[in-house]
């Protein structure tokens, strides 16, 4: 059975492997952070963030430092989806963000069926918001 975990993972709870959602490849072994079998682009954040007033004049540009933060994306090696993104101090290693008890997940789906779609709210429509 395999168990949807975010837009783009998820695991087979019988090879215990992350999966990628998008192309079905393997990513790596569900006792580790996905992140381990995903490919890595540590990006300057200001390419994200450029500055708003004239880098050659001021210091402070309302851009993030490079010096201060780094943007790490994760991308599938097969299939090239990006599927996580976060902010971290430079040098500091990658966010272990999930961690799976894959007993406690196996015994969670033995009474269910696959899910092989996500569940889906209703639409947001524009201008239909609340009403107080």
């Amino acid at each position: 059975m395999k168990v949807l975990m975010t837009e783009y993972l998820r695991i087979d709870l019988d090879k215990e492997t992350w999966e990628c959602r998008v192309c079905n490849h393997e990513v790596g072994s569900a006792k580790k952070s996905y992140k381990e079998g995903l490919l890595v682009y540590n990006r300057d954040p200001r390419e994200i963030h450029p500055p708003i007033i004239d880098p050659d004049k001021y210091r402070f540009t309302f851009s993030p430092d490079p010096e201060w933060v780094r943007i790490l994306e994760y991308y599938c090696p097969k299939c090239g989806t990006q599927v996580e993104t976060e902010y971290a101090i430079p040098g500091h290693p990658p966010l272990y963000d999930m961690e799976v008890d894959l007993a406690a997940l196996k015994a969670q789906w033995s009474t269910r069926e696959e899910v092989l779609e996500p569940v889906r709210g209703p639409e947001v429509v524009l201008g239909a918001g609340h009403g107080h």
